[in-house]
């Protein structure tokens, strides 16, 4: 039996289901904004679930997305915002880890944007920097490309927090990423930058299985958390777009997710959990089945 780290699933996009505002731009950080309470009640949910990891509600929260709405000058209190709900969320439960969420600086599925890797280091850098002494790991998530990868590690390098990177997955074809480049082609910037955990996340959850048989030669912890979108469209795919554009599954319940996940479990996955679509009543069912299969979540 194995110790398995419980992640929680969708943070922003619970936030956005229960809101009863119209979708943004801003995604999760409008409604943080407007309605922050909800946010300190979707952290609740998730480790009353069984969750061990609060994922904080920091996805988002970048310099080039506020400035199309004129609120850059508010990143730190944003930031510091969604971390006083994780918090909160945790001194609630008696325990548990917050994870600092980094998602792509520019937008997420769009490796086509190919952002200057040195310039996304110091947007990394600053936010993380904004945020290491409040939380207790930096997740850097929905990598799609080589690129964004070497940005991001570059940017949160030598900050004294754990790495974790999750990189994001075709989903017609799991071995590479979303840039096309092959997934195993990450092995020189994950020995270059020594992340201390490599995981799949925010793709279909069919095609995970795939990505993580290659990074389990990466010798070190590996994992993986799927969304529960049909697809990816067209209309996502544009500049600001609103997620109403993307569509929910209605064939992903809490017991077919669960089936899956505890395939990457069998396949030597330690941290598994939830992403876009993946809500309380699925990692409840998953930490049902840890739990009976007598796997010790930590």
């Amino acid at each position: 039996m194995s110790e398995i780290v419980l992640l929680d699933g969708s943070v922003g996009q619970e936030l956005v289901k229960r809101s009863t505002q119209a979708p943004t731009p801003l995604w999760s950080t409008q409604v943080m904004i407007d309605q922050p309470d909800l946010l300190g009640a979707v952290h609740r949910d998730y480790f009353a679930a069984g969750a061990t990891v609060a994922t904080a509600n920091t996805y988002a929260i970048h310099r080039s997305r506020l400035e199309r709405v004129g609120l850059d000058d508010r990143l730190a209190d944003l930031i510091s915002a969604a971390l006083d709900q994780a918090e909160a969320a945790r001194a609630s439960a008696g325990g548990g880890r917050i994870a600092g969420a980094m998602g792509p600086v520019l937008a997420t599925y769009r490796p086509d944007l190919t952002p200057d890797v040195e310039d996304a280091a110091q947007k990394f850098r600053e936010i993380a920097t904004l945020m290491w002494d409040r939380v207790d790991l930096f997740v850097l998530e929905t990598v799609s490309s080589l690129q964004e990868a070497e940005g991001a590690l570059r940017g949160v390098t030598g900050l004294n927090r754990p790495v974790w990177l999750a990189l994001s997955v075709m989903d017609e074809d799991g071995t590479h990423l979303r840039s096309g480049e092959p997934v195993g082609a990450t092995a020189a910037l994950i020995e270059r930058y020594a992340p201390d955990a490599v995981l799949i996340n925010c793709s279909r959850p069919e095609a995970i299985g795939a990505a993580l048989d290659i990074v389990a030669d990466f010798d070190r912890p590996f994992g993986a958390y799927a969304n529960g979108f049909t697809r990816i469209t067209e209309g996502f795919l544009a500049d600001a777009p609103t997620v109403d554009a993307l569509e929910e599954r209605t064939d992903l319940g809490p017991e077919a997710y669960a089936d899956i996940a505890m395939g990457w479990v069998a396949q030597g996955a330690t941290i598994v959990g939830g992403c876009c679509e993946v809500g309380p009543a699925h990692i409840a069912e998953l930490a049902r089945r840890l739990r009976a299969d007598h796997h010790r979540i930590v």
